[in-house]
């Protein structure tokens, strides 16, 4: 079994330090970060240990981490540290999944008991999933990849071989059919399984600033460094990277990326000294890196560098007879998530949605059962090519009604990332919004802190056409 860990997540250095020695003084195994997306980097679902998060931080606070890491994993246990003024939204916070929380200030003794508990409690959660596994049940790869057909069986399989090995891997596959989540577990089957996984998105990483970001920097290396930067390659050190969408590299970086491969040294910017690196690769491309090879757009040389483990993930419409158990699945997820009373969807509904082509994939069919466990879509309304005797303008409605409930997920209830990413002004989306009945409260886990997107939705006007 793993070593159990505590990871513990506060923007306060010296906070941090005496925290951690006082766990360390307690026989308790613990790392420390300074923020909420660097602790989200070590969370996995086969996490093995318990996560102590400062309640108030910069960017991302405590409730907010705590949500964001029972999304991954809803066992994992959260203790929340406190100010004195925060214990009433501690205890909200209890009701919403936190293990515990302790109140500041408080000694190393009480923190160190509250902890050893939580530890105890994670490990009986990880026994009894191995223990359901040894008896034939669903593993924690097949309660990640579901589905029982030829395609997702054959998957599983592979990556049962590959996982706990050394080797890079390429993982090809439709956008929206799961590859992310493929190299997670991968990850999690691995040796590395306790260190950082990096997830790179080659796609939005801007071009000027790509190789500073990846292989770091000195002081001084360009115009605005004025300090070193760590880059994410020595970041991950022990870990995994994840190189997302890799055929939308440039490839001048491409050639650079390819001797870190070969040869697992960087050398940041501005400097003459080389890095050894400890990692291992995955990449994935919704792509045939094959045709972008022949179109001079990615080298040959990297493309049989990475191509020596090749993983395909099958798309939705390969495997449709997986549908109504994934469909299922993503419903429990997103009632957990919105704090929902538990819903199975209806038989006649789970054979209409087996019949669709998804061309979204897995994450098309997500979003679809985000708005079913939020009671924004009619059953009858839920997949396409059932409107048929809708006026031409209750169509386009409906169309508009769940493009604005996607982006109302995605964004998770903030609004000024709605509009701008729609290209609609302030006022265009809060008319919309009333039009069609869609509460913002409805798609985030806390209200609003920004007094600008506060609105209130006449729910009594719905769409008329």
């Amino acid at each position: 079994m793993r070593q159990a860990q505590v990871l513990l997540v506060d923007d306060d250095a010296d906070l941090r330090a005496s925290t951690i020695q006082a766990l360390d003084l307690a026989e308790l195994t613990s790392v420390g970060v300074a923020d909420a997306a660097s602790a989200l980097d070590r969370i996995t679902a086969g996490f093995a240990g318990v996560v102590i998060t400062d309640i108030r931080m910069p960017d991302m606070d405590g409730m907010t981490l705590m949500n964001r890491i029972h999304e991954v994993d809803s066992d994992i246990p959260v203790i929340l540290i406190t100010g004195h003024g925060d214990v009433p939204l501690a205890v909200r916070a209890m009701r919403e999944g936190a293990h515990d929380f302790i109140e500041k200030p408080f000694s190393g003794a009480q923190l160190s008991s509250i902890t050893a508990r939580a530890l105890e409690f994670r490990a009986l959660v990880l026994e009894n999933r191995r223990l359901r596994a040894v008896a034939g049940q669903a593993d924690d790869l097949e309660a990640r990849l579901v589905g029982r057909s030829d395609a997702m069986v054959a998957l599983r399989r592979d990556m049962r071989t590959i996982g706990p090995s050394d080797a890079d891997v390429l993982i090809v596959g439709e956008t929206g059919t799961g590859k992310e989540v493929v190299a997670r577990a991968l990850h999690d089957l691995s040796p590395r399984a306790e260190r950082p996984f990096i997830a790179i998105a080659c796609s939005a990483l801007p071009e000027t600033l790509i190789e500073s970001e990846l292989f770091g920097h000195e002081a001084g290396a360009f115009p605005g460094a004025i300090r070193a930067r760590m880059g994410k390659f020595d970041h991950a050190r022990g870990g995994t990277i994840l190189l997302d969408d890799i055929g939308a590299m440039p490839v001048a970086v491409q050639g650079k990326l390819l001797r870190v491969l070969q040869d697992r040294v960087i050398t940041p910017l501005g400097s003459n000294v080389e890095h050894e690196l400890d990692l291992r690769f995955i990449a994935t491309s919704r792509t045939r890196l094959e045709d972008e090879v022949s179109a001079g757009r990615f080298r040959a040389d990297l493309f049989y560098l990475l191509n020596v483990v090749n993983l395909r993930v099958p798309a939705l419409s390969e495997r449709l007879e997986d549908i109504p158990a994934l469909f299922n699945r993503l419903l429990h997820e997103a009632c957990l998530r919105h704090r929902l009373p538990a819903r199975v969807a209806p038989a006649a509904l789970l054979a209409d949605l087996s019949r669709m082509a998804w061309p979204g994939n897995v994450r098309e069919l997500r979003n679809t059962a985000e708005r079913y466990a939020l009671g924004l879509t009619q059953e009858r309304d839920t997949a396409p090519g059932t409107m048929s005797g809708q006026s031409l303008a209750q169509q386009m409605a409906a169309h508009e009604r769940r493009v604005l409930t996607n982006a109302l997920i995605r964004h998770r209830g903030m609004l000024k990332p709605v509009y701008e990413s729609l290209g609609l002004s302030r006022k265009a989306l809060y008319d919309k919004m009333r039009r069609y009945g869609l509460e913002k409260g409805s798609f985030q886990h806390e209200p609003a802190s920004d007094p600008a997107e506060r609105v209130e939705i006449d729910t009594s006007v719905r769409p008329d056409g």
